[in-house]
């Protein structure tokens, strides 16, 4: 006797208003993972009254690089094969140009030190963000 029930798994239509798509959202989820870390070497050079450590300025400085090229490639996927979920889309698109604003910000720090003022909490507000994109992803 054979069972002539079978279960199927539809792929989600990439046009519909509920697309998702697993490879932008394990990409958007590393680019959050590495802007996490970037919290944590910045703490192992930032010590209040001490110079900074060279080499973990250099890892946060990789580290700001591989988000941004990170986010640039999560932005081309939802583009292309996300195209009717503009809020990932848009979610993305900010996501990338508060990277790259964080990053410059971060090269100023050491001739205008009162950048921090602003480094820090765009830091913070992109953990939130790139917690939420994947989390939205997620939601049909």
């Amino acid at each position: 006797m054979t069972d002539t029930t079978r279960t199927t798994r539809a792929s989600p239509d990439t046009r519909t208003p509920g697309a998702r798509n697993t490879v932008y959202s394990v990409t958007v989820g590393v680019t959050g993972l590495v802007i996490l870390l970037q919290a944590l070497w910045a703490g192992l050079f930032i010590k209040e009254g001490m110079d900074y450590q060279d080499t973990w300025v250099r890892v946060h400085d990789l580290g700001a690089k591989a988000s941004i090229v990170l986010a640039l490639v999560a932005l081309v996927i939802a583009v292309v094969t996300l195209r009717s979920r503009r809020d990932l889309i848009i979610g993305t698109a900010v996501l990338l140009v508060l990277l790259a604003a964080e990053g410059h910000l971060g090269s100023l720090i050491g001739d205008a030190p009162w950048v921090t003022s602003i480094h820090f909490p765009l830091g913070m507000a992109l953990m939130g963000l790139a917690v939420w994109l994947p989390f939205r992803s997620r939601h049909v």
